[in-house]
């Protein structure tokens, strides 16, 4: 894992890029080439990816919220020419589940935005939360197909459906106004007080703030999907097993319960590498 680089220089580039520094001005502060940061951000990934498929297991919620992310790879989607091309290219969004109470984020994926990712991403919640839960999502047409699919008639489960202004001229450099706000209960008996997606909008903002890559009306963006499958991986480490929730005052998987301590970028490094050669 870019070997020649300390321990210590290693967590100083990855705490960088996960409080929304870019490659270049990561690359400028800690003094590491773009390369060398580009390998680290990919190895780095690769195992907090494995640590998070290991503990990320049994998780006991009452409440799901799920959302998607925008952002794009190498090209914006208008200028992907070919379905060969719109494997690696244009448009993908990262799904994110998030549990209303503990503020944890069991599963994200990076993909599509198609009933096949959706699908996928259903049948990854419903292997890491294996209890009866209330689940919300927006108005995404597959969700709905998905979640029967998935779950039957076990689940609890409803949809925000929000309607929108139209634009004003022909650009508009912020989110429409919302103009009504419908919940709509699709099966089970959900709790019509708790059918929201406001949680995982605002883990969006952090994803955001704390991701250049999807950083809206910048220049900010991955070149490769592994590049952003890797930095969403990251991501999700810091936010699941680091951070300190502002509220919580403690992280999302202390909150959970899922450890007992806040965990480091040396153990991402060297511990559960040692765990894995054992």
């Amino acid at each position: 894992m870019a070997n020649h680089l300390p321990l210590e220089k290693k967590a100083l580039v990855l705490s960088l890029l996960t409080e929304g520094q870019s490659i270049r001005a990561t690359s400028r502060i800690a003094n590491v080439s773009q390369p060398t940061i580009l390998k680290l951000l990919i190895e780095a990934g690769d195992k907090a990816r494995d640590i998070h498929d290991t503990m990320m297991m049994n998780i006991q919620s009452k409440f799901i919220e799920t959302d998607e992310i925008w952002a794009y790879v190498g090209k914006k989607q208008k200028r992907v020419k070919s379905e060969a091309e719109e494997r690696k290219a244009g448009d993908f969004y990262t799904f994110i589940c998030l549990d209303a109470d503990t503020k944890l984020v069991p599963v994200y994926r990076v993909g599509k935005r198609n009933a096949s990712a959706t699908v996928s991403v259903m049948k990854e919640l419903s292997l890491r939360v294996t209890n009866r839960f209330q689940l919300s999502t927006d108005a995404f047409r597959p969700y709905s197909e998905a979640v029967s699919r998935v779950w039957g008639a076990d689940i609890d489960y409803a949809q925000i459906h929000k309607e929108y202004a139209e634009a004003e001229g022909e650009k508009r450099y912020s989110p429409a106004r919302i103009i009504r706000v419908t919940k709509k209960q699709i099966m089970g008996s959900p709790d019509n007080d708790r059918i929201s997606t406001s949680y995982v909008e605002r883990q969006n903002l952090t994803v955001r703030m704390q991701m250049r890559r999807f950083t809206r009306l910048t220049n900010g963006f991955s070149k490769k999907v592994r590049n952003l499958e890797a930095a969403v991986d990251l991501h999700f480490y810091y936010y699941n097993f680091m951070r300190i929730h502002q509220t919580l005052r403690v992280t999302p998987a202390m909150e959970a319960r899922i450890t007992n301590r806040i965990w480091t970028w040396e153990e991402l490094l060297t511990r559960y590498e040692q765990s894995q050669a054992a």
